[in-house]
């Protein structure tokens, strides 16, 4: 088996056909329309139009143009504003798919993770009041104390990881040591 044929399955073991249809769901349900019958998930996003009606949708005037004719740099374009846009409205960018895993549809798991994240976000913008998608993230939940209970806190002895009696890992070595070498 090729290297590139590998890669491919092991990408395609990565998609969860669940994730992909309430993610598709979603966007239907924020957009009020359905997908063309017949199409693939990754078909319909592919130009990047749905993601960025998605995107407006939840923040107006977020993609200025969308571009629905012109060549393929111009489709790639609307996932770029797509891209950029989500990032303005909070999604970190270590979430944010590559405009090639969508393209060419070389990571669509990726771009699922991507629309995930996006969902997540929602919960966090107040003026957002249509579906969610994945779970509501956690918020902070600050707790004061007193300076009794500090000072309480202070004289007990942490043995979270239990108690060792006094041993210690001096002189122990697993594996090989580290050498540099120098002027090589």
């Amino acid at each position: 088996m090729s290297l590139e044929r590998q890669v491919r399955a092991k990408l395609a073991s990565k998609r969860n056909p669940e994730q992909e249809k309430e993610a598709q769901q979603w966007i239907e349900g924020v957009l009020g329309a359905k997908f063309p019958p017949g199409e693939l998930f990754e078909d319909v996003l592919k130009d990047g139009t749905v993601l960025c009606q998605l995107i407006n949708k939840l923040k107006p005037g977020s993609v200025n143009k969308i571009n629905t004719s012109g060549g393929q740099f111009k489709m790639m374009e609307n996932i770029t504003n797509f891209q950029s846009a989500i990032k303005a409205y909070g999604v970190p960018d270590i979430d944010v798919f590559q405009t090639v895993d969508l393209w060419e549809k070389k990571d669509i798991a990726q771009v699922v993770s991507t629309l995930f994240a996006l969902g997540r976000e929602t919960y966090r913008h107040p003026e957002w009041n249509g579906p969610y998608l994945g779970p509501k993230p956690s918020e902070e939940c600050k707790r004061d104390f007193s300076e009794e209970v500090l000072k309480a806190g202070q004289t007990v002895i942490g043995l979270q990881a239990g108690s060792n009696k006094g041993a210690t890992q001096a002189g122990q070595n697993l594996g090989a040591g580290r050498k540099i070498l120098l002027g090589k």
